[in-house]
């Protein structure tokens, strides 16, 4: 690793530091406070959520496996539970797509005030509007952080570090290595998901009852409530639209006329190059656009409908993972692997969107729930910092199933435990055992 010293800001120390907040490094925050560590969560963003909430990638995805059986607990659970008692989620629902059992609607603001509530009850720090700019390091071990901000650079300190960004920054930053099956734009592409209002899902779900072979083969027909579509095949293909989709894809929203588009493809961009992202930002709005016209003018309940918000930023489903201590592959989630350090498990299908086309590829619900090993979360060549959420050790196959929001919640939470361990007795954080088997 490269050696490098900072200099460190008064009172700029924690015992755990956390980088990114989004679902993974939201539940390491809330779960290293709760702990009894002393929290900093670092965040690009005024406000928390990741994915969830600056790209507006709606639903969660799943909680149960394909039998209706609940694999994830604790944090994001509790999650859903408040969102429920304030009104911004009505919990756990039937996929109607038929892609897997379960999918749990959120409200993305309601959401961002729940998560900053949990922060503060679990004494976290949070610094909003940092971004990550270099590291400290001394031997095998990361002592700090250097941020950029709008008042120049902050450094902090802490024992112990959880690499949270989605994109392995504090990893990258500080000369981990990484998988090298993840090359420049030959990655899952790019999605602009945005919110439609004035939608009216009755005519929606008639059509789907007079038409089921528009419609992705394991479609709940007739199912209320109606929560997502994958189809109008023929309408798609009529229209021929300037978006790399062979399908319109949206989910239902919490509030009556909301729907959210899963639709725009972007091809070709590296999430981790600014220029290609900056290109893939105009190009996301830009299919927003002809999406919207295209309902309005093409699909039944759509008529009155209206771009109601555009997210934060672009939706980035892969850019670079770890190479941690295992790493897990597609063999691992479709065969439904067990492991001892087990730290999360998940039932969601590898779901990978073409790179290069239209298509995509996608295996089933697992035939039963996998689990992910702590090792994944462990980067080699380091002693005190632990990666989650999809930046883990996994393949590119891998990857396409432990990257859904819920799982990275759970990955999250085992690694914020782990790490308030290991700075609070002052131990490796290789050394921490799971302490509950998932």
């Amino acid at each position: 690793m490269r050696q490098y010293r900072p200099e460190v800001e008064p009172d700029g120390s924690a015992d755990v530091i956390v980088c990114g907040a989004g679902p993974a490094g939201l539940c390491a925050a809330i779960a290293a406070g709760r702990s009894g560590a002393r929290v900093l969560l670092i965040e690009r963003y005024g406000f928390v959520g990741g994915m969830s909430t600056a790209a507006l990638v709606y639903p969660w995805m799943t909680f149960h496996d394909r039998a209706g059986q609940q694999v994830v607990h604790g944090l994001a659970q509790e999650i859903v539970d408040r969102l429920r008692a304030v009104g911004g989620s009505p919990g756990h629902l039937r996929d109607t797509v038929g892609f897997v059992h379960s999918l749990t609607p959120f409200d993305p603001d309601l959401y961002r005030i729940v998560a900053d509530r949990m922060l503060a009850e679990a004494g976290c720090r949070v610094l909003h509007h940092a971004l990550l700019a270099d590291v400290g390091t001394e031997g095998d071990r990361l002592t700090a952080v250097s941020v950029q901000t709008l008042s120049g650079r902050l450094v902090f300190q802490a024992r112990t570090f959880v690499d949270a960004t989605g994109d392995a920054t504090l990893c990258c930053l500080a000369g981990l290595p990484m998988q090298e099956d993840v090359i420049g734009s030959a990655v899952q592409p790019m999605t602009m998901c945005f919110r439609v209002g004035g939608v009216d899902l009755g005519p929606v779900d008639r059509y789907i009852r007079e038409n089921p072979d528009e419609f992705h083969e394991a479609t709940l027909v007739g199912h209320q409530p109606l929560t997502g579509v994958s189809g109008f095949f023929s309408l798609w293909r009529e229209a021929e639209l300037p978006v790399p989709r062979d399908r319109l894809l949206f989910f239902a929203g919490t509030r009556p006329g909301q729907a959210y588009m899963n639709t725009s493809r972007i091809l070709g961009r590296d999430g981790t190059d600014p220029a290609g992202l900056s290109e893939a930002e105009r190009e996301g709005r830009r299919q927003a656009d002809v999406i919207c016209r295209f309902l309005r003018e093409r699909v039944a309940g759509f008529a009155e409908s209206y771009l109601d918000c555009l997210p934060a930023q672009v939706g980035i489903r892969e850019t670079r993972r770890i190479r941690g201590e295992f790493t897990l592959t597609a063999d691992h989630a479709c065969q439904g692997a067990r492991f001892e350090d087990a730290v999360a498990r998940s039932a969601y299908p590898i779901d990978i969107h073409s790179p290069t086309g239209s298509g995509m590829v996608f295996s089933g619900p697992p035939r039963a729930p996998y689990d992910i090993p702590f090792r994944c979360l462990v980067p080699v060549g380091v002693r005190n910092v632990l990666a989650a959420g999809r930046c883990i050790s996994a393949t590119h196959e891998g990857h396409a199933s432990t990257r859904l929001t819920p799982t990275c919640m759970m990955m999250g939470e085992s690694a914020g435990r782990a790490a308030a361990w290991s700075a609070l007795s002052g131990r490796d954080v290789r050394e921490w055992e799971p302490e509950v088997r998932v």
